[in-house]
């Protein structure tokens, strides 16, 4: 038996190891070549991203197997902010959507690997052959993507307002570029500030956490799923503290039951939740018009 670990152990260590040399080798080739395709984002602003790429990917995965939300985009946006504004006006714009890309494919495919191993791990499947599979359909996707974009992009006309396939999310990420060039003057008034607090006040929350004893820590929320009804909406919120009363009250009435059955319910309830739908396409038609409505100025603008 003990050889048997330090077998399996060995083996472990050196896949680990021939995945990082890979991890180290791709993200060289990419640093190379992205500035090719792409002049305005230089070597060391790619460098940068893959530097800043394992935290992320870390707090996106962390996030997804919470809350079974890919947040990639957000993080994807950040970093069209920031390196859009690190460049400038002079081809900012492509820069801040080049390290876009590649900040949200990393964060969404962690993402993804990670809810393939929750399932994995709720189906007791084997995590080696998680594992592998896992590697196979990377290798897949690095040949069936580039490929599939080749044959959308020459066979249809991709972007065009008025054809089949109008890319509506370019646009809104193009003016996120343009906005990111401007700077901060562009965000409404003390929107910095509300960030910067909410940063600190989240990694405050999290250390409290982990520092303070368990009957007392276990009444603390997690910042990262407080932070997602505000990413998807009030909505979310409150469908989830419905379903964490009718949960809480199940538990205490029958343990067993609640543990067999609350996995099934809780899923019907979330994706029942899609039947709002119908009635808030009926307040459209109608044209009633919500009684709160919301609008954000550049703090320029503000003053």
């Amino acid at each position: 038996m003990r050889n048997y670990k330090l077998r399996y152990s060995s083996k472990t260590a050196y896949l680990l190891g021939l995945l990082f040399l890979v991890t180290l080798y791709s993200a060289t080739i990419s640093t190379a070549t992205v500035p090719i395709i792409f002049p305005q984002l230089k070597w060391y602003l790619v460098l940068l991203c893959y530097l800043l790429a394992p935290a992320i990917a870390f707090c996106n995965s962390y996030g997804m197997g919470l809350t079974n939300l890919n947040l990639a985009p957000t993080y994807g946006k950040i970093a069209l902010f920031t390196f859009a504004s690190l460049v400038g006006s002079d081809g900012g714009v492509i820069a801040g959507l080049a390290a876009c890309g590649i900040i949200m494919s990393i964060a969404r495919s962690t993402a993804d690997l990670m809810q393939d191993s929750k399932s994995g791990y709720l189906t007791l499947s084997s995590p080696r052959s998680m594992f592998v599979a896992q590697l196979i359909g990377i290798a897949l996707g690095c040949i069936i993507a580039p490929l599939t974009l080749w044959l959308f992009w020459t066979a249809f006309d991709i972007g065009d307002p008025d054809g089949e396939y109008k890319a509506p999310f370019a646009v809104i990420f193009r003016e996120m570029a343009i906005l990111g060039i401007e700077g901060f003057s562009a965000l409404p008034l003390h929107c910095l500030e509300i960030c910067c607090v909410t940063f600190f006040l989240a990694l405050a929350i999290s250390l409290l956490k982990d520092v303070i004893p368990t009957n007392v820590s276990r009444f603390i929320p997690i910042p990262i799923a407080m932070a997602v009804p505000f990413y998807v909406g009030a909505y979310f919120g409150i469908d989830m503290f419905i379903g964490t009363v009718i949960l809480f009250a199940w538990q205490k009435m029958n343990l067993e039951e609640a543990d067999s059955y609350a996995m099934a319910v809780v899923s019907g309830l979330i994706c029942g939740d899609g039947i709002w739908s119908i009635p808030s396409a009926v307040l459209s038609i109608l044209g009633i018009d919500p009684p709160i409505c919301m609008s954000f100025k550049p703090s320029s603008a503000s003053r």
